[in-house]
């Protein structure tokens, strides 16, 4: 067979999945600059791969609403038999993400041992659970003879000038309600989370707020339309009023705001897969899940905190919406001053990749 040069990348799971499946187009463009990437993700995704050197093309699944049924799925499958693809690579384990790409009859079709629809697939990849979720993705180009090194791609993010003219409004507005605000000194706080049992304490974010406050630093709240609330309380709680971006920038615009801090502090969620895209350093909050799952930022300043020693995690794979043993430790255990501690002194280094 001869090497694929119209390549779908079936990935619609969340948007920090998005983003790390972006090293494999990344490795597929490097090694064959002539081919053709496409990408098949849900609409909350699809603006993040706007402007990507290695990505020719943006399919959108929204398989939770307009797009929800089998019916649907079927005209997915015609739309993309349509699209003449060679190759599929399926990071998203379900059935129906391999049922999809099997009724589209590409001929090649690459995903894990692991997928509810290996029988589908026409090559099967051992699921690495000792990798990085990076690196499982492109041990999916092992079939082809590709074999990227280990630890050495991360995700890279192009916010576009209409992204950076939003964010420069935005920030703006801002000051011209408040006063002696920085942009140099800029530090991010994303407190949201799908899932209750990632999220840190909002009042311990609002102590770490003001800890940073009184070091001198302006803050940044960043989060989706659903965390507008979330924010808003802890902007309440603080002496110096925010910027809070929560709901007023989409994925990609987001990162650009990103970009422009010094550090970002997260949960487990997109917002800290978005930094490692732009090349922020990232203090993560792990609480139900652990970085052992292979979804930690792995920059050269990024750092996790979390509370070892406890029996009791991890306790799903994605977190839950309350603690089963209802004491929520993995979460109440992390000193705001920690964290604090850890963002000073990123926030106070050279950024290996400012300027690039």
């Amino acid at each position: 067979m001869n090497a694929p040069r119209n390549i779908l990348i079936f990935q619609t799971a969340f948007l920090g999945d998005v983003v790390l499946t972006l090293p494999l187009a990344q490795a597929l463009k490097r090694e064959d600059p002539e081919c053709r990437i496409s990408f098949a993700v849900i609409p909350a995704a699809a603006s993040v791969l706007e402007g990507h050197p290695a990505v020719h093309a943006v399919i959108t699944y929204d398989k939770k609403k307009s797009q929800r049924g089998l019916g649907a799925a079927y005209d997915l499958s015609r739309t993309l038999r349509g699209r003449g693809f060679d190759l599929a690579l399926i990071p998203h384990r379900s059935m129906r993400s391999a049922l999809i790409v099997a009724a589209a009859r590409i001929p090649r079709r690459v995903g894990f041992d692991t997928s509810a629809g290996r029988a589908l697939l026409t090559d099967c990849v051992p699921y690495r659970r000792d990798l990085h979720e990076i690196d499982r993705d492109l041990s999916l180009l092992e079939p082809l003879g590709l074999r990227p090194p280990v630890g050495e791609l991360l995700p890279a993010l192009h916010p576009l000038q209409r992204d950076r003219e939003a964010v420069d409004a935005l920030l703006l507005a801002h000051q011209t309600r408040v006063d002696r605000f920085d942009r140099d000194m800029m530090v991010a706080l994303a407190p949201g989370s799908v899932w209750n049992t990632k999220r840190w304490p909002e009042e311990k974010f609002v102590v770490l707020a003001q800890l940073l406050q009184d070091a001198g630093l302006n803050l940044v709240l960043i989060g989706g339309r659903e965390d507008r609330p979330l924010c808003g309380r802890i902007a309440k709680g603080l002496a110096d009023l925010p910027l809070s971006a929560a709901g007023e920038l989409s994925p990609l615009q987001s990162a650009e705001l990103i970009r422009r801090c010094r550090v970002l502090v997260s949960n487990d969620s997109a917002p800290a897969h978005l930094a490692v895209g732009v090349r922020t350093p990232v203090v993560a909050l792990f609480g139900a899940t652990v970085p052992s799952f292979g979804f930690a930022p792995r920059g050269p300043l990024d750092r996790v905190i979390e509370t070892a020693g406890l029996s009791c995690r991890p306790c799903s794979i994605h977190g839950g919406q309350r603690c089963p043993i209802r004491t929520f430790d993995c979460m109440e255990r992390i000193n705001p001053h920690t964290v604090h501690d850890a963002a000073i002194r990123i926030a106070r280094r050279p950024n290996p990749f400012a300027g690039g």
